[in-house]
């Protein structure tokens, strides 16, 4: 893959950056946010910083997320559960806290690098969900409510498609861990609760995914238009 690496820190750009090629990948590197605005559509990948220069690296995660849906990893050393939810909210696959084993890096960016990009029911075809007034395009990737578009993440997306693929079923924490995060026993699954969370927040509708206490998710039924 093409990586844009944003990182302000000259050794720590460096070692990613060899860890990478070793990988087999290309890397730019980049130290601010414009330029990384400028780079965001070349690149395949990104890896963000979140102490930057010029701009705040949450705001530049924002701001990517208006330009491209790319898979993205904050790296940073920010260790804050609140800095952990807002980079979630806004868009962010994973988060890295600094120090952190290089080979651990690699496995969450493999890990990212199959989970992104594909619907998590394959072979569904051009199926569409409705539950009420809102529709779920499982092909196109699209959420409508009351024909009004809804943008949500890359991965709010995949939690809310793969509980649409079988509307009637209730999916478990650790299935949804394991097929959108590929880690049943991921030790941050607090998450697959910030996207649930977002997922009714950004449709308006709060029992669009019911949670069964204790277990999991389930899409809801909603009452018509």
């Amino acid at each position: 893959m093409h990586m844009l690496l944003v990182e302000d820190d000259d050794r720590m750009a460096q070692a990613l950056t060899t860890a990478l090629a070793r990988r087999g990948h290309t890397v730019r590197r980049v130290v601010r946010a414009v330029e990384a605005l400028r780079h965001a559509r070349e690149a395949e990948f990104v890896l963000l910083d979140l102490g930057l220069p010029d701009l705040d690296g949450l705001d530049l995660l924002r701001k990517l997320r208006t330009v491209c849906a790319l898979p993205l990893i904050v790296v940073t050393a920010r260790s804050e559960e609140r800095d952990v939810l807002q980079a979630l909210r806004a868009g962010a696959d994973d988060y890295v806290v600094k120090p952190f084993r290089m080979a651990e890096l690699i496995a969450r960016i493999d890990t990212v690098r199959r989970r992104t990009g594909s619907a998590p029911e394959p072979g569904g075809g051009e199926r569409q969900v409705r539950t009420g007034d809102v529709a779920i395009d499982l092909a196109a990737r699209t959420v409508t409510v009351d024909d009004t578009p809804v943008r949500l993440t890359r991965r709010e997306f995949d939690v809310l498609a793969l509980l649409a693929a079988q509307p009637g079923d209730v999916r478990s924490r650790e299935e949804i861990l394991d097929r959108i995060w590929g880690d049943a026993f991921l030790a941050s699954s607090r998450s697959l609760d910030v996207h649930v969370a977002g997922i009714r927040a950004k449709t308006g509708r709060a029992a669009l995914v019911r949670t069964i206490r204790g277990y999991g998710y389930q899409l809801g039924t909603l009452d018509g238009p």
